[in-house]
């Protein structure tokens, strides 16, 4: 048992005994199993993301108050002027009243905003924090460069002297940051790289000499972080590819025909070195030249999300380019809607996000494409690579998603584009199996749930359904029930705020039209054919409350919003706006870009019917 706590000294513990051949010293420390260290870092980035996403939301919150503050706001507007009339009649007590209720609502007023800023600078706090707290636990993760490569200039210096060469190896970035699981993956693309430049790229020494170059070759290879991804670029002085013996060997082993062969973009010739048993050596060793190493980079790299791309000059060397993410466990996508739900798209693997003109979309033979900069780009629905039913092609433009690469690019049709978000990764359960079309999970930053597409999954699919001919139709004929933008009229005498609020009110989706002052915008008004009118207060020839004053008196317009957004908070124009008829009044003050979004939504709702 144990010694009382007491005074008296504890006696001395017996001596260890000392350890025999097979058993370890007490002082060992046992390292944790490889397998509980990646459990406990991916349960420690769990909890991370979770913070994060507890942080954002926040957000809706916060939205909830600035409503309730313009609701407010409208509110004091109606106490004062109902004061105004009260203080005009006779009845002493209730000019009292009206006193003494107005008194006790300016209170109010500077509680909400003190409370609005303190909940803001809190949610700064509490996101820095979260994020802080993400990138620790990534860095966890993170190992030099350098620790991948170092056995690198070794054997390139080896390798090259077996062969009668001389060459060197020069590192750049070895400083650089990357996940350990990629840095392990990458280690086998880049020996085969480095292998494939001794070999096919580098002369030996009075080879190089006849062409003009030092006697000994170089090779660098260079790792930095760039646009937030790993990009890796290993280039040499060597011989380069001869972009004609490609073109020649595509149409001997019939690839292709000749006149497509010749057709053929130097990018586009360099893809055939990823292919399979492709090579143009002449007989095979032990180094190369026996149909593989390309072909496994191409598809190590494929499978940790990356890309890889070849560059060649006759005579000057040979380059290639690998881009990764920075780590596994988080990515960067892109977050589109498809048939009202959320998926990701890695950045990585997106080329370009537009929007394509429904009058832009041609057909032929049953397949659709637009085209840009010269190039034929196929229109592929992603509702219906997901089995998630035909998309609603209604408005007017189609958000497009360009992936896949040279002779495999396709567009790819989703509902709407949110933007970009890093995802912390989630493996999805074992008991799904291989999921077609997906690759992983993650929770956005509202906490809302998205799966991770995967992009070469889905390329094999378009490609499966161009077979079938099964693609659905995506542009439609009957424009009539396409739904009708709402049309918004900006009357302001400044350009810089005309300006402003025309990109502001374009930015959320509406047509905007501009007016210069009163007489302008009632002319203009008269027209026909707007929702709403934004007007300033100040203007030449007919200021914003006169303009109000005609609009509400017209038979035909009196039922049109309008809305005075004023630069100088003076209660006398509020006053008279609002007795002018105007639907909402916004100062200075208390504006900014999602107040008159908000507002303007509040009035006529969303920018299509």
């Amino acid at each position: 048992p144990p010694a009382a706590a007491t005074a008296t000294p504890a006696p001395a513990p017996p001596a260890a005994p000392q350890p025999t051949a097979t058993e370890e010293p007490a002082t060992a420390t046992r390292q944790p199993a490889p397998s509980k260290v990646a459990h406990n870092f991916d349960r420690l980035l769990s909890l991370a993301s979770e913070s994060r996403i507890n942080a954002h939301q926040m957000h809706p919150f916060i939205q909830d108050l600035q409503r309730f503050k313009r609701n407010q706001a409208s509110l004091f507007v109606q106490l004062e002027q109902l004061h105004e009339a009260i203080a005009n009649g006779s009845d002493a007590a209730l000019k009292e009243k009206s006193q003494l209720a107005l008194q006790k609502a300016h209170p109010l007023k500077q509680f909400v905003l003190e409370h609005i800023a303190a909940v803001e600078s809190y949610e700064r706090r509490v996101l820095a924090v979260a994020g802080g707290l993400v990138d620790e636990v990534l860095t966890l993760r993170m190992r030099p460069f350098r620790d991948g490569v170092q056995a690198f200039p070794r054997m390139v210096r080896d390798l090259a002297r077996g062969m009668g060469k001389e060459v060197s190896l020069r590192i750049v970035g070895e400083e650089t940051l990357v996940d350990r699981d990629i840095l392990a993956r990458i280690e086998s693309p880049l020996n085969h790289i480095l292998r494939n430049a001794v070999d096919h790229g580098m002369g030996t020494p009075a080879e190089r000499a006849a062409a003009g170059k030092p006697p000994n070759g170089s090779i660098v290879l260079e790792a930095r972080h760039r646009a937030g991804m790993l990009s890796i670029e290993i280039s040499d002085d060597g011989a380069g590819v001869d972009l004609e013996r490609i073109r020649l060997a595509v149409v001997e082993r019939g690839m292709a025909g000749a006149s497509m062969a010749a057709a053929l973009s130097a990018a586009e010739l360099l893809e055939f070195l990823f292919l399979p048993a492709f090579s143009l050596k002449q007989s095979a060793n032990e180094i190369s030249g026996r149909g593989v190493g390309l072909d496994i980079v191409h598809e190590t790299i494929r499978q940790q999300n990356g890309t890889v791309r070849l560059e060649s000059e006759l005579g000057r060397g040979f380059r290639t380019a690998i881009t990764l993410p920075l780590t596994q466990s988080v990515v960067r996508a892109l977050v589109v809607d498809i048939k009202q739900e959320a998926y990701a798209i890695p950045i990585v693997k997106v080329e370009r996000v537009l929007k394509v003109a429904q009058d832009a979309i041609h057909t032929l033979e049953n397949k659709q494409f637009f085209t840009l900069r010269d190039e034929h780009l196929g229109l592929v629905s992603a509702a219906q690579l997901l089995e998630l039913g035909e998309m609603d092609a209604g408005a007017g433009e189609l958000p497009v998603v360009l992936i896949g690469g040279a002779g495999r690019r396709y567009a790819l049709v989703v509902d709407a584009v949110r933007g970009e978000q890093s995802l912390a990764v989630q493996a999805l359960d074992p008991v799904f199996g291989k999921m077609r079309d997906i690759s992983a999970a993650a929770l956005l930053d509202d906490g809302e749930p998205v799966l991770i597409l995967d992009v070469p999954d889905l390329l094999l699919s378009i490609e499966k359904l161009l077979h079938e001919g099964g693609l659905h139709r995506l542009a439609r004929a009957d424009q009539a029930a396409r739904r009708k933008t709402k049309r918004i009229l900006v009357v302001d005498d400044s350009l810089t705020v005309r300006e402003m609020e025309r990109k502001l009110l374009q930015g959320r989706g509406f047509e905007v039209d501009v007016a210069i002052d009163g007489i302008d915008g009632w002319n203009a008004v008269r027209g026909g054919g707007y929702d709403l009118v934004v007007t300033d207060v100040d203007m030449p020839r007919m200021d914003g409350i006169e303009l109000v004053g005609l609009i509400k008196k017209d038979l035909h317009l009196h039922l049109l919003p309008v809305m005075i957004v004023s630069y100088k908070d003076r209660p006398e124009d509020r006053a008279r706006g609002l007795a002018a008829g105007a639907d909402y009044y916004l100062t200075k003050g208390s504006f900014h870009d999602e107040t008159l979004l908000d507002a303007v939504v509040d009035l006529i709702g969303e920018a299509r019917r």
